[in-house]
Formats: structure tokens, C-alpha cells, sequence
């Protein structure tokens, strides 16, 4: 395999996929770690392990409404016999100073509230009159009423058994257990684990920041007029959507005209708060691409960005480099809309999660059977198709072009035909790339 500076060296020579991921992966390093409160950690990467400081939930505690009784009390209680107890007050959750409950005694308690000393197990209050001598609906309306909660006694119409309904201190996760590993990524419930054993801040990488910026003076914001040879801007909004989806923080640019004054002076405005950079469009050969000489300029003595040629169809120009002072990744991809979600999915989403400090391969890729022909598919060049998985099938979407985003959108996933293979018959097996 030739390497990197040959390559660069050999303009015209074909890079293959995964050459230009590995170079690409080669030179990203991942954000350094920073202390975040709980909700600010949110989509990022833990770097630390973390230990349950005390058990979880710390006491004994009801998982219902009802009373907290002795089992010896309730045995053998049934609706022609039920167990008759004195009901000398309430547990309600917050509680501090508890009752005792002795020998023929109940505590009324609500869901979550400490078990009270004496008592060993909770029976429900619909298994009760409610303390009135009706049912559990007049119970409660008279508990409402009663000043200090007692309601005289209570009868019980079930036995209950030890430990019945009742929350175990350090059942959900005992002190010096590991409650999230280094590399976890922090999701609602891992952020509600967090709170719930007391932290208020956690060391994590950040989450990436990520311009997106759309060039083409043909571009025309949603929502505004089109004039003749004009269109709607939507890959800054594809690509934008898509750096979220990866967890990254995003920022949208609105669309750059092929001016590379304009050019450099935008990306010079948007480098203060990137920690990567993704354009779109003028990576190719036409007369008014002004990318590539825009950014070789902007890469500086310290940086560079090299345009290439991959052995991939949509998606063939693709450039790489690391421009401005702190060298940020920039990943200039092709401006037909397919070809830059594809380009987007095998290389910026990698790059992404690389910055995170994750695995950068996180689609999965399965065999599946092709249920139509696919002909003409060009012979040294890896093909991405849209297309329709389920149940271990697939079928293709739209046709070839890089401009139907119409098909892209009803797409769930990418048939990969491999370079050497220029047709794959009816029920033949390809490799599928699920796209979430």
C-alpha cells in the first residue's frame, strides 16, 4: 500500500474508502475532558468510573400505599376473618421520627416512605377497609379528614409475608458498586442514576462542535424565492441534522457564495467555535470551485488540505485537512445531496465519534439477500446504494443519481457493492450498512 505522502504526492491516483478514513481517523484526537454539571453532560462521553458513594435506595422503604404491619399480625387474615389493628399513625415519605409498630399494631405509610422500626412488611390498602370499617375508597377520604392522620383501627383482609412490598436498602445498587464505566455515553437514565447517588457533576469529553457550511452561489435559503438556476439549500440542513444524530453540537452556516473572499472569511469566523468543520460542494473540477483554493490557503504554513479522488460512488471528491491555528479537522465533501449524506455517514460520523473518544464505527453492517438484479454498477469503484432493508431482505430505492432526495429520504439503509463486482443477481447476499 502506498502511503499518505505518496499519495498526496499523486494527485490523479484513486484513494480507496478506507484509505481515506484512516488518514482522516489518523489525525483526529479526542477532545480533552472538562467537568460538566449533570444536564450540560447530556449525549457526552464519561471518562471516569463511578462508584455508588451509599446504597441506593438508602433504607428500607414501601413500594405502596398501605400499612406497615407485623406478618404475625395478618396471618391467616381473609375477608369472613379479617385481622383487626390499631393504627397508631402515619409514615409519609420524608418522614423523620417513626412510629414503632408493637404487636397488634399498623402504621399507615405511603409509597416511598421509610419502613418503620418493628414492622416487616407493607400490606397494600386495598387489601384493607381503609381504617373506617368500608373500603379502601372511604379510608382514604377519612384519612384526608383526620387531623393527625389516625383513623382508629384497620382490618386487614390478606396475609402478608416478610419483606412483602417492601424496597431493600441497596437493592437498586449497593455503596462501592460501580455504578457507570469510563466511555459510557450519558443518556437520560444514566443522567438520572447520576442524581440519584448525589452527584451533581461528572468529568466527561465534550460533545463536538461542528459547522456545517453549504457553498454555491446557486443556494437559496427554505422559505425564499427561487430565481431562474437557483435551489433550496438543503445540505446544510441534511448534514446538520446528521451531526446531531451523532452527538455532536452542530451549527449551521447559511449558504456561501463561490466568492473565496467570502469563503475565507467566513470559515475564519466559524474556526473560534469548531472543534470540526464540514462543507459542502466545490471539491470537484468546475471552473467556479473555489474551495480548494480557499481552504489550502486558510491551512497555513502548520496545516494542509488535500483534495482526492475515491474509488466510491456517489461521493468520488472528498477533501481532508486541518486549517487555522488550533488545526481543526475540516472534511470538504461533494455538493450533490446524496453523495454528501453517503460521505457524510463513512467519514464525517466517524470522525465525530472519534473526537468523542468512542469506537468511530457504530452502524451496523449485516449480509442480506438482494430481492432485484443491481446492473451497471461501475467496475473499481465501491458502490453505496439506497435502499430498503427488512427481515433480511433489501431492495433498492430510486435510481443512481446523486441528486434523488427524494428516494434518500425513504431509505433505511446502504447497499454496499464491492469494487471488483459490477452486477449482484436476484437473491444474491450483500453487505447492508443500517442507517439507525
Amino acid at each position: 500500500m502506498s502511503s499518505t505522502a505518496d499519495k498526496a504526492a499523486a494527485p490523479d491516483r484513486f484513494w480507496s474508502v478506507d484509505e481515506h478514513l484512516d488518514d482522516i481517523l489518523g489525525k483526529i484526537r479526542p477532545l480533552e475532558p472538562i467537568e460538566l454539571q449533570l444536564l450540560d453532560a447530556q449525549g457526552c462521553v464519561l471518562v471516569e468510573d463511578v462508584t455508588v458513594p451509599a446504597d441506593l435506595p438508602g433504607f428500607d422503604n414501601s413500594s405502596m400505599d398501605g400499612y406497615a404491619v407485623r406478618t404475625t399480625d395478618v396471618e391467616g387474615a381473609s375477608e369472613e376473618f379479617p385481622a383487626v389493628l390499631t393504627v397508631i399513625g402515619d409514615v409519609a415519605a420524608g418522614s423523620g421520627e417513626l412510629p414503632t409498630v408493637g404487636h397488634g399494631e399498623a402504621a399507615r405509610i405511603m409509597t416511598g416512605a421509610p419502613l418503620p422500626p418493628g414492622a416487616e412488611a407493607v400490606v397494600p390498602v386495598e387489601w384493607t377497609d381503609g381504617g373506617t370499617g368500608g373500603g379502601p375508597a372511604a379510608g382514604m377520604a377519612a384519612r384526608s379528614a383526620a387531623p393527625d392522620g389516625a383513623s382508629g383501627e384497620v382490618r386487614i383482609h390478606r396475609p402478608a409475608v416478610a419483606r412483602a412490598h417492601v424496597r431493600a436498602a441497596g437493592s437498586d445498587v449497593a455503596a462501592g458498586a460501580l455504578a457507570l464505566r469510563t466511555g459510557t455515553v450519558l443518556g437520560p437514565p444514566q443522567i438520572g442514576l447520576l442524581a440519584a447517588i448525589g452527584r451533581a457533576t461528572v468529568r466527561v469529553r465534550p460533545r463536538p462542535r461542528v459547522v456545517i457550511m453549504s457553498t454555491g452561489s446557486e443556494l437559496v435559503a427554505p422559505g425564499e424565492s427561487l430565481g431562474p438556476g437557483l435551489i433550496h439549500d438543503s445540505n446544510s440542513y441534511v448534514l446538520t441534522a446528521c451531526a446531531r444524530d451523532a452527538g455532536a453540537i452542530a451549527y449551521r452556516v447559511g449558504a456561501v457564495a463561490d466568492d473565496a473572499d467570502t469563503l475565507r472569511s467566513t470559515l475564519e469566523d466559524q474556526l473560534v467555535r469548531a472543534d470540526a468543520v464540514v462543507t459542502s460542494g466545490g471539491v470537484s473540477v468546475g471552473a467556479y470551485d473555489v474551495v480548494k483554493e480557499t481552504l489550502s490557503e486558510l491551512a497555513g504554513e502548520e496545516g494542509s488540505v488535500d483534495f482526492r479522488k475515491l474509488a466510491m460512488q456517489p461521493g468520488k471528491p472528498q477533501g481532508f485537512g486541518r486549517v487555522g491555528p488550533d488545526r481543526t479537522p475540516l472534511l470538504a465533501l461533494p455538493g450533490n445531496p446524496v453523495s454528501a449524506y453517503v460521505s457524510f455517514e463513512l467519514f464525517v460520523r466517524p470522525a465525530i465519534r472519534a473526537l468523542m473518544g468512542l469506537e468511530p464505527h457504530d452502524r451496523e453492517t449485516v449480509r442480506a439477500v438482494c430481492a432485484e438484479a443491481v446492473a451497471s454498477s461501475p467496475e473499481g469503484r465501491r458502490q453505496f446504494l439506497r435502499a430498503r432493508y427488512a427481515d433480511g431482505k433489501v431492495t433498492t430505492v430510486g435510481g443512481p443519481g446523486s441528486h434523488l432526495v427524494k428516494a434518500l429520504a425513504e431509505a433505511n439503509a446502504l447497499i454496499v457493492v464491492p469494487e471488483e463486482t459490477t452486477a449482484v443477481e436476484v437473491g444474491a447476499e450483500v453487505d447492508v450498512i443500517l442507517l439507525g
